[in-house]
């Protein structure tokens, strides 16, 4: 295992990360750890052991991960992950499990296998990023103590004070999705996490993100939303719209995004590109 470096979020799993580093300890001899106090401390850590890692594994959740894959992007290292967030979509997505059994026997048959990922103004994101209702939704659910029932006790109050937004694409051919949405979402993978699949035909390894554009629905919608978000049946119709797209620009009027379900302020123009087969994950 001196291969094999473990990044923890101290904050990811309602900060009870304890249980997992006992449980490798007893696992793993001497394992090299770092639990993460800031970004930076992540990014220093990897730059540190990078020489002598050959498989990155994050602890935490969808930004946890993001952070880890942005040190990782285009070189031959192999991220692996132990899922410990909030909706876990892109561990769902690559079938890591809590099992930490499981991920050692992944790790010692070291099989991996190069995914895309894509840059949203120049910031990475491998899973899913989004600005509109749910760029809001994630800024308000941040003030919480996390949790789904929160992210639907959220939802729901922002959902009916929410003012759509404006969106307008540089590019002839998307000018005629300019006009007012409920929220846009660039989906690498299938789900946003808790199994909740905003894009159902997503493909990791296709060149493409799908963007999708949702307009503000009737109340007499939701629950056709929610079910077929639930069910993997979303498609396009009258308030839905998939885009497959490998690079795109547009200007929105707000600045706020989530980037695999962290806040992040991003300034129009928009420029969204995918990056083809740019992280190695392990499988």
């Amino acid at each position: 295992m001196e291969k094999v470096a473990f990044i923890i979020n101290p904050f990811s799993a309602k900060k009870n990360y304890q249980p997992f580093l006992n449980e490798l300890k007893k696992k793993v001899e001497n394992p090299l750890y770092y639990i993460s106090e800031s970004i930076q401390g992540t990014d220093d850590f990897i730059e540190k052991y990078f020489n002598e890692t050959d498989i990155f594994v994050a602890i935490g959740g969808d930004g946890t991960i993001s952070t880890v894959a942005r040190k990782l992007i285009n070189t031959t290292k192999i991220l692996a992950i132990f899922p410990a967030g909030s909706g876990n979509g892109f561990s769902n997505e690559t079938q890591f499990s809590k099992n930490l059994d499981e991920l050692l026997t992944k790790i010692k048959s070291k099989k991996s296998r190069k995914i895309d990922t894509f840059t949203v103004n120049e910031r990475l994101s491998i899973n899913v990023s989004g600005t509109g209702f749910d760029g809001k939704v994630v800024k308000e659910f941040e003030k919480t103590d996390r949790g789904f029932k929160n992210y639907i006790k959220v939802s729901l109050k922002t959902f009916f004070n929410y003012k759509p937004i404006k969106v307008k694409f540089v590019d002839e051919a998307y000018q005629q999705y300019n006009g007012r949405y409920l929220m846009l979402n660039i989906a690498n993978t299938r789900q946003f996490g808790n199994n909740a699949y905003i894009a159902p035909n997503a493909s990791k390894s296709d060149g493409l993100v799908d963007m999708v554009l949702v307009k503000k629905f009737p109340l007499t919608y939701s629950a056709l939303f929610a079910y077929r978000m639930f069910t993997k049946k979303l498609k396009d119709d009258d308030y839905v719209t998939y885009l497959p797209v490998s690079e795109i620009e547009f200007s929105v009027n707000t600045k706020n995004w989530h980037l695999d379900g962290e806040f992040n302020k991003i300034k129009s123009p928009i420029h969204v590109k995918v990056l083809p087969a740019s992280l190695t994950i392990l499988i």
